[in-house]
């Protein structure tokens, strides 16, 4: 699938955006940052609210931007949706009648997404005759989703659409999101400064700082570089694709495969056999040993590789692992490296604790 190519550079005092950027044209590609760092500044000029006075962009091989040729496609005639902060639907107008203004801006033929997919999709079937003042903060981020995709935009833009919302209307909301990752082929970018959502949704990961990619690629990848702002601190960590292989009800454990083997992980109760679960390991968790221990109470000992080493000013060791190809990431005091005699290339066992596992 043809690919989203984006260079911008845009000026203002004290801060300037500049990127360049080559993007899959499919799945969830998050534009993760402190706030300040440019990232809804750099999907407003994909979107084109913002002109950048050096810019070229093209999304599926056409072409949407390009100040060489002074060519500028305007916002209303990209194919995209958007779904901001705040849901900002029409108060005066039912969720049904907030889904067919959206609907309508496109000519039938051009309709790639069916109203009823949109609300399948978003479990909001029920919500059709309600004003927007009657639902929830969860419920009215959903039908903005919904009236996004009733577009049948080729690209949708999400600017932290969960920002906005506690803790419990969040959890309400991201296995919506997670659905539209899985059953939707278009790309989306989403702007957040959540790691938890980020290692939830995304495919592909973009760092930014200061306005200037500090890291990107593969989200696995791309988490575990050494030198990306993500690998360093107390929330540094590691995402493995895993899928169910059993449970142990007695002693309130479940077992996954993944590339590197075997885990096991809090007792999933309610999810079955086969599922498919992304599992978030904190660098902090992991520790390393030379040889597997005899006897200890850490049920998750794996054979690794060091792929990489680095060490920060606080007496920390950065040690990335390959376990059978899925990378993870250890923090380990330097200390700990030396004595061991950590190097890049030798084959080690990596820990971690089940209960450490999300």
């Amino acid at each position: 699938m043809a690919s989203i190519e984006a260079r911008f550079q845009l000026p203002f005092p004290g801060f300037a955006l500049e990127v360049g950027l080559q993007l899959p044209g499919a799945g969830v590609t998050a534009l993760f940052g402190h706030s300040g760092s440019g990232k809804t500044t750099l999907l407003r000029c994909i979107a084109g609210l913002e002109r950048a006075p050096q810019g070229y962009l093209q999304v599926g091989g056409v072409l949407w931007q390009d100040s060489s040729q002074g060519f500028f496609l305007p916002t209303h005639r990209r194919p995209l949706g958007y779904v901001f902060q705040e849901a900002s639907l029409f108060p005066h107008l039912s969720v049904r009648r907030n889904l067919e203004y959206g609907q309508k801006r496109i000519p039938a033929a051009d309709r790639r997404i069916a109203l009823e997919q949109a609300l399948d999709l978003l479990g909001i079937g029920h919500l059709l005759e309600r004003m927007p003042d009657r639902l929830s903060g969860g419920e009215r981020q959903r039908v903005a989703i919904a009236r996004a995709l009733a577009l049948s935009p080729q690209v949708l833009l999400m600017d932290e659409p969960l920002a906005a919302l506690d803790l419990q209307r969040k959890q309400e909301i991201l296995p919506f999101l997670i659905r539209l990752h899985n059953e939707l082929a278009m790309p989306i970018l989403y702007v957040t400064h959540s790691p938890e959502e980020v290692i939830q949704l995304a495919d592909h990961l973009v760092v930014l700082e200061a306005g200037k990619v500090a890291a990107s690629g593969p989200l696995a990848e791309t988490l575990t570089q050494l030198d990306s702002p993500l690998a360093q601190g107390e929330q540094a960590s590691s995402m493995l694709q895993a899928q169910i292989c059993g449970h142990e009800p007695e002693f309130h454990l479940t077992q996954v495969q993944f590339a590197g083997g075997v885990l096991n992980l809090p007792y999933q109760r309610t999810t079955p056999i086969g599922t498919r679960l992304r599992l978030r390991v904190y660098a902090r968790d992991v520790s390393i040993t030379l040889q597997p221990p005899a006897q200890t109470s850490i049920l998750n000992v794996l054979p690794a590789a060091i792929t990489g080493m680095a060490h920060d000013d606080e007496g920390r060791s950065l040690v990335r692992l390959s376990l059978g190809g899925a990378p993870l990431l250890a923090h380990i005091t330097q200390k700990s490296a030396v004595q061991l005699g950590l190097q890049p290339g030798m084959q080690v066992f990596a820990q971690i604790k089940a209960t450490a596992i999300l």
